[in-house]
């Protein structure tokens, strides 16, 4: 696959991954890079990066809704409130990635976000987009998997207490969540905010 815009069957251009399976099509047209906003809804993004960490975006993608179901929607309230029982129903569920490690830190973030103010996970991720947006991308090869800012952001949620989140993982939420705009120039998502 080339490292640059590739046309898909409805002549539309796009970054070359977001060709590569269905579901990633519509990922890609209408929500990578697309500001997102809301403790909830970050909270989400934030579980589900450190998910796919050492797998594929597409594995989760795929289990999103399994995700959502066994984590009450990401509502921060909620998963504030599961206790061991629902640990190991976490651990048994198919639906699911069953890391031990990455259910726990889901968890234990929910609980630590619970005694945040509202608005505040939203404010802290937020404060660290750049604020002049970079160059747009002319191949993937171009795209960075880490920056300044994802380390800032990195050290930054640890600090608070958040785990399970390095400046890679940083860098994808901050993709993911229109913090920063890494579609290829030309790309019809890219600017799309």
């Amino acid at each position: 696959m080339s490292g640059g815009l590739v046309a898909g069957p409805d002549g539309v251009r796009r970054c070359p991954w977001g060709l590569a399976t269905e579901d990633y099509v519509a990922y890609h047209d209408t929500e990578w890079g697309r500001p997102v906003h809301g403790d909830d809804a970050l909270y989400e993004r934030l579980c589900l990066e450190a998910f796919q960490s050492g797998l594929s975006w597409l594995t989760i993608l795929r289990r999103r809704e399994g995700f959502r179901t066994a984590f009450a929607g990401f509502e921060i309230a909620a998963v504030a409130r599961f206790g061991e029982a629902d640990a190991l129903r976490l651990l048994s569920d198919e639906g699911i990635i069953r890391n031990r490690a990455k259910i726990e830190a889901t968890l234990a973030n929910a609980k630590e976000l619970a005694g945040w103010k509202p608005g505040e996970l939203d404010a802290l991720i937020w404060s660290h987009a750049p604020e002049e947006p970079g160059p747009a991308p002319k191949s993937v090869a171009d795209v960075p998997a880490v920056t300044p800012e994802s380390t800032a952001l990195a050290k930054a949620l640890k600090k608070a207490g958040i785990r399970f989140v390095g400046p890679t993982t940083a860098y994808a939420l901050m993709q993911a969540c229109g913090l920063v705009d890494d579609h290829l120039a030309g790309c019809v998502s890219r600017g799309a905010r």
